[in-house]
């Protein structure tokens, strides 16, 4: 039996809602291509599992950030086009090719390892040059080759008849934050760096692309020949703004067009009845205001609930009511003051993301909560979680058709 499987607590992935979410996307960027991003075990939700409803739903190829990553899904029978986003070192790149993956390089060491790997696949398939695209840095400063750089690492690659050069790219850093001109600059960047490369007499790559799901939202001019989306596929928009722009668009409808397609609960495990004044948990922190009932629930902060949920107030919903924490997130379970409701008993439903009754709680809510945002809080739930995948089709939210679980990541 897979590990977790026992365990009366399971995240839920819609995969019909990331099904949805890829068909609004790519209806709205038409007739720019739709990439799936699905690193990080899309993004908490099941790489292959995703990567398979994304290309459902409309995407027309798949992003990683590791070539592991994108091994995953080739071992899974995925026949996609995959980009490895991230510059892959020696051993990664030397199997590259073997996977049928396209590298991302910016640098002269990059280069180099992509031509060594592109001579081996040659000479084992007698292929033709192997694609890779570069990553330009236009001002995000995190990776990338700077336009300097750029001018030396491009004719190289020009000269190797083992390489071409299939793409350019680039990524946005602040396109969530709809207001600022900086999104206007690197795109502009980007430009003057194709015109550069045609100065030199090198061919254009076959593709160039910036957006991610904010861009591709909010800065229709950065949609060119594809878009990268990661965060919208899941069904969050990046920021307030972006959600307020995607519901200004005809195409792309309503901001409740994204679906969210995560959902995490589990079953109460023990309850007790303690008197006001009394507390809970490590550091007995905060007293009981009144007589309560303090139901135990197996998750915490080693399936990636932080202690931070207790101190800020995070809530989570028993019986369609909103519930604080009675006291600290501890490594396996956390406690949850029911207050005067003597009902809540062993084997009810807690949802911690997700809908019962009336009330939902989401991401977004989380991160208000842990001053962070929606990405980190899908991706840091832990491994020790099943995940099951579920077709709602046209159901009302809550019921869904079990297609399949896993208790690991991915599968």
């Amino acid at each position: 039996m897979a590990a977790g499987a026992r365990r009366p607590a399971r995240v839920f992935i819609d995969l019909d809602a990331i099904a949805h979410n890829a068909r609004v996307l790519a209806s709205l960027v038409a007739p720019a291509r739709l990439c799936a991003v699905v690193k990080a075990d899309a993004y908490g939700h099941g790489a292959v599992a995703a990567a398979r409803a994304a290309l459902e739903g409309g995407a027309s190829e798949l992003a990683v950030a590791l070539v592991d990553e994108g091994a995953e899904l080739r071992d899974a029978g995925i026949e996609a086009p995959i980009l490895v986003l991230s510059e892959p070192g020696a051993d990664a790149m030397a199997e590259v090719y073997s996977y049928g993956l396209v590298p991302t390089i910016y640098s002269l060491e990059g280069l180099a390892l992509a031509r060594r790997a592109a001579r081996g696949r040659r000479l084992s398939r007698d292929a033709g040059p192997a694609p890779v695209e570069i990553n330009l840095d236009t001002g995000m400063h995190r990776d990338g080759v700077d336009p300097e750089g750029l001018e030396r690492l491009a004719p190289l690659l020009e000269d190797c008849r083992e390489l071409e050069l299939a793409g350019l790219w680039t990524h946005l850093a602040v396109a969530e934050e709809t207001d600022r001109e900086f999104t206007a600059r690197q795109l502009e960047r980007l430009g003057i760096a194709l015109r550069l490369l045609s100065s030199l007499g090198i061919s254009k790559p076959r593709r160039v692309h910036a957006a991610n799901t904010a861009g591709a939202i909010a800065w229709p001019s950065s949609r060119l020949d594809m878009v990268r989306c990661g965060i919208g596929l899941y069904g969050y928009c990046p920021s307030p703004a972006v959600e307020a722009a995607l519901s200004s668009q005809s195409a792309g409808g309503s901001a409740d067009d994204l679906r969210p397609a995560l959902s995490l609960s589990a079953q109460v495990s023990s309850v007790r009845d303690l008197k006001a004044g009394e507390a809970v948990s490590y550091g007995l922190k905060a007293p009981l205001a009144a007589d309560s009932r303090v139901a135990t629930v197996p998750l915490g902060y080693g399936d990636g609930i932080p202690r931070s949920f207790f101190t800020g107030g995070g809530e989570v919903l028993v019986k369609g009511r909103r519930r604080r924490l009675a006291g600290s997130v501890t490594m396996d379970q956390i406690m949850v003051d029911c207050e005067d409701d003597a009902t809540v008993a062993p084997g009810d439903e807690v949802v911690l993301i997700g809908q019962q009754g009336g009330e939902r709680l989401t991401a977004n809510d989380w991160a208000g909560v842990l001053d962070t945002i929606c990405y980190e809080v899908v991706t840091r739930i832990g491994p020790r979680v099943p995940r099951s995948y579920v077709r709602t089709g046209s159901a009302p939210r809550g019921e869904a058709a079990r297609v399949g679980q896993s208790a690991g990541r991915g599968r």
